[in-house]
Parts: structure tokens; C-alpha cells; sequence
């Protein structure tokens, strides 16, 4: 796969933060990306106001960038949430009804790709009845997304970071992935490989990739150590991109990486030249000239 010849899309979650919501999609465009990525942008909100969807629509469109992917409700993130679909109570109602207005303002957008955040565990609460609860939301996701011919997204986070989170290995989110798929008989739950996230677990990455990418539909990246951009940390990209090519994986690369110090239009330079949109062709010296003039 490589560099040259990846579709790379940008987190407008964690990339453009500088900006306000509705600026990031028109610099993600003059930055040269036709396509995006996001959290749930309403933290508190899992039902916002139309006129803020309708806002964000419209910043999309008007930046004429494709949103190919994006995140239920998941509590306070960036924060101390992990996701909310395992929370008892108020959380895990909260992302139920999140589900409905997620999928229509996606699907308003030509996007059917979701990512459900697990959430973390919660004290005094038995570990059981949280897993129940998260398989009875994920399929009631799943069968929310199926309405659509979507997909429905588990991703493994990791352990140093996200401490509380139970998935925090590629092994684990199969797991809940495969009973998911079993408890709806649709096939629609995917593995969202964050490589950033595996590499922090120790995992060994393509092993991952050499078992995984048949289950998976949405990889996403950040170079390891820091969360920066590729070439900022020890992991191979070159390599990595090239194995999952060869796995058979052809979809989208998330960048999903911290920026560092400048503003986020500089933090794509390890990008080759492909990523910005071409010039324009030069004019044609021959359109001015006569219609009976020799070519």
C-alpha cells in the first residue's frame, strides 16, 4: 500500500482542534484531504439541536469533504470517558438515544461507517452485568446500522492510557465483535485496527494485521511513542501500510494523531505530494487563436 498509494482521511476530532468545528472540514479540504473522520463533536449532547447538525452538515458539504466515519456518543471525550454503551443508567440511555440521530445525519452525508466506544468499568458495578449491557446496546446498534447497509465499528484501546476500558487487546474486541455478530445473525460488527493504540499495548502489530484484517474496516494511526505524526515515533509505516495491502485491506487510513506544537496544516509533511489536490492544467495556447488559424 504504501504512502503514495493510500486513501488517508483526517480526525477532525483530533487534528484542526485549534479551530472551531465548523472551520476544521474547510481546512482539512485546503490541507488536501477529500475525506474525514469524527468523534461525537457534542460531548454533552447526544441529542443536539437540529440547527447545530444542520450547521455541521453544511460546513461539510460547503468543503466539499466526504465524512467516512463516525464515532456514537461515548460520555466526555476527549476526557475521562471510554464510551458510555457499557455505563448502567443514564449513560448507557444516553447512547441509545444518540443511535437514531448519529446514523441519520451520517447517512444524510453518504456515510455508514460508526464507532461504538465500549466505556470503562465502573466501581461497585459486577464486570458481568456490564458486558451484558454492552452486548444488548451493540446489537441494538448493529441492527440500528443495518437499516442502512452500514457498519458498526469496535475498537481496542490501550491499557496505559485508558485503564478502566476492558478492551484493550486486538483478542478482545474479536471477541465482542464475533458476539455481536452472533446475538443479531447480521454480520455487521468490524474491528477498527488503531495501530497506535495495539502498539501501546505491546501488541505485536502484524501478527494483528496478518490475523485481523479480515474482520476489519477502518484503520486508523498514530506514529508510537507520543501520538504524533508518522516519522515522530519508532513504528514502520512503510511497512506496516504494506502489510495490510497485502492482507487484503483497501479502505481508509484514519489519522488520528496529536499535531504537536504548530498548528495541525503542518503536521502532514511526511505525506507525499499525491495527498494535495493537483494543480490545475496549464491553459491551452491554442484556445484563443482563430477558428481558421493552422494548429
Amino acid at each position: 500500500m504504501g504512502f503514495t498509494d493510500t486513501r488517508f482521511n483526517v480526525n477532525l476530532s483530533i487534528l484542526f482542534t485549534e479551530l472551531p468545528l465548523l472551520e476544521r472540514p474547510a481546512a482539512a479540504r485546503a490541507a488536501g484531504f477529500t475525506a474525514v473522520e469524527l468523534w461525537w463533536p457534542w460531548v454533552d449532547a447526544p441529542v443536539p439541536e437540529q440547527a447545530e447538525l444542520d450547521a455541521l452538515r453544511a460546513a461539510l458539504e460547503d468543503a466539499g469533504v466526504q465524512l467516512v466515519g463516525l464515532n456514537f456518543y461515548a460520555g466526555r471525550l476527549p476526557g475521562p470517558d471510554r464510551g458510555a454503551l457499557s455505563v448502567p443508567g443514564e449513560e448507557s440511555e444516553r447512547f441509545r438515544a444518540n443511535v437514531p440521530v448519529a446514523i441519520a445525519f451520517a447517512t444524510s452525508l453518504g456515510c455508514t461507517t460508526f464507532n461504538a466506544l465500549y466505556g470503562n468499568r465502573v466501581e461497585g458495578v459486577d464486570p458481568a452485568e456490564q458486558d451484558e449491557l454492552a452486548l444488548a446496546n451493540l446489537a441494538f446498534a448493529a441492527r440500528a446500522v443495518g437499516e442502512v447497509d452500514g457498519t458498526l465499528l469496535i475498537e481496542a484501546l490501550n491499557a496505559p492510557e485508558s485503564p478502566k476500558c476492558p478492551i484493550v487487546s486486538a483478542p478482545r474486541a474479536i471477541e465482542v465483535i464475533d458476539a455481536v455478530n452472533a446475538a443479531t445473525g447480521l454480520d455487521n460488527a468490524r474491528f477498527l485496527m488503531d495501530l497506535y493504540h495495539l502498539s501501546m499495548n505491546g501488541e505485536d502489530l502484524d501478527e494483528v494485521i496478518d490475523r485481523y484484517t479480515a474482520k476489519t474496516a477502518h484503520v486508523q494511526i498514530a506514529d508510537n511513542p507520543g501520538r504524533g505524526a508518522p516519522g515522530t515515533g519508532e513504528l514502520d509505516f512503510d511497512g506496516l501500510l504494506d502489510r495490510l495491502e497485502k492482507a487484503g485491506y483497501d479502505g481508509y487510513i484514519g489519522l488520528e494523531y496529536k499535531p504537536g506544537e504548530g498548528p495541525s496544516a503542518g503536521a502532514f509533511e511526511w505525506l507525499p505530494a499525491p495527498c494535495a489536490p493537483p494543480p490545475p492544467p496549464p491553459p491551452d495556447p491554442s484556445a484563443d487563436l482563430p477558428a481558421d488559424a493552422p494548429a
